[in-house]
């Protein structure tokens, strides 16, 4: 099997057999790093790679926002209502393509990522 496919074949057996936890980890860990590349390339006027991240960022804000169960748990309207807030400005800010708004999303979206790492953690070793 050539060396592409045996790539694809354990990242797909990767997502496959993570947990919960671990998939939402890797969710916030793509996206971060789409707003990263995404910020970089609209600030080198690389519209067409700034359009790519900036889009596949706001897919997985959706993915996000629609597995979320606002029942679970208290917090959880709040974090719907922030998943919403960025998916507009990611919005805005592709149109426009203005870095800062980016860099303001990841600033949101960082911290939760380590908060959700934590608990993570925190859950495996309780």
């Amino acid at each position: 099997m050539p060396a592409p496919n045996l790539r694809d074949r354990y990242l797909q057996d990767s997502i496959n057999t993570a947990s919960p936890a671990k998939l939402l980890l890797m969710l916030y860990d793509r996206l971060i790093l789409d707003l990263m590349q995404g910020e970089e390339a609209v600030r080198a006027g690389e519209r067409e790679v700034a359009h790519e991240k900036l889009t596949h960022a706001q897919e997985i804000v959706i993915e996000l926002q629609a597995s979320l169960d606002v029942e679970a748990w208290s917090g959880a309207p709040g974090l719907a209502n922030l998943y919403g807030y960025v998916l507009t400005e990611l919005i805005g800010a592709n149109i426009a393509k203005d870095a800062d708004r980016v860099a303001a999303c990841r600033g949101f979206l960082e911290p939760l990522r380590d908060a959700w790492r934590e608990a993570a953690a925190s859950a495996v070793a309780g």
